[in-house]
């Protein structure tokens, strides 16, 4: 039955998928507001085809946090990477280089808003980097930024990545962590499974703190659904 399940997810959800990717640009043309609505019909569609087709649900424990924030969430799986849309307040998503570069659909990325980090970034990508980040920011958008730099097996606790506390330190934003066990269901690897996705929702943690007191308390509650 997983097996049937997680095949049906595939042939409906990519294809799909590939079409509002391709339109992208084009929507990304007529503005971002244009953009936004068809990129969050692009994750009510993916919502609806976990909920229906894998039988994931996801629920909320904690306060979600409203306004300006940078939100630190942990990634096991590309569930959260969408479904975290429907619960934020259009958050602005920490891009690779990398993505901003694949042809027509970095511009559309940049259109809907975001923040572009460079593993080696000089002081000129810096100042452009937080030039962007204080406009999203006043439109009242939060940051989000996966803190391990890339999903992690379920239970597992890499070291956060330096771009959190840089970003962090430079931003003068409350930190809001996110634990999340969406790798439990949907591993990279192996057979999905029905049952409900936890976003715990970690205590605010305010503006300037030193490095290592945040990192270590981001790290335990990211990390709090791995217990």
């Amino acid at each position: 039955m997983s097996a049937m399940r997680g095949l049906l997810f595939k042939v409906l959800f990519y294809p799909g998928s590939a079409a509002f990717v391709l339109l992208a640009p084009l929507f990304a043309l007529a503005g971002r507001e244009t953009l936004t609505r068809h990129i969050y019909r692009w994750v009510r569609f993916h919502d609806w085809c976990a909920r229906v087709l894998l039988g994931v649900r996801w629920r909320i424990e904690g306060e979600v946090p409203r306004g300006p924030a940078l939100i630190a969430m942990k990634h096991e799986a590309m569930y959260e990477t969408l479904e975290a849309l429907l619960f934020l307040d259009r958050p602005a998503p920490v891009f690779k280089r990398e993505l901003m570069d694949i042809p027509l659909w970095g511009r559309a990325c940049r259109r809907y808003g975001g923040i572009v980090v460079e593993r080696e970034a000089g002081a000129k990508s810096l100042r452009a980097m937080l030039a962007e980040a204080k406009e999203l920011i006043a439109e009242g958008r939060p940051i989000l930024i996966f803190p391990e730099g890339t999903r992690v097996p379920h239970g597992q606790r890499p070291p956060l990545k330096s771009g959190m506390s840089g970003l962090y330190r430079m931003l003068g934003l409350p930190l809001v962590p996110i634990a999340c066990d969406s790798g439990r269901l949907l591993p990279k690897h192996g057979p999905k499974r029905p049952g409900i996705v936890t976003f715990r929702i970690g205590e605010m943690i305010p503006p300037g703190l030193p490095r290592e007191e945040v990192e270590a308390r981001v790290h335990a509650a990211i990390n709090a659904l791995n217990d």
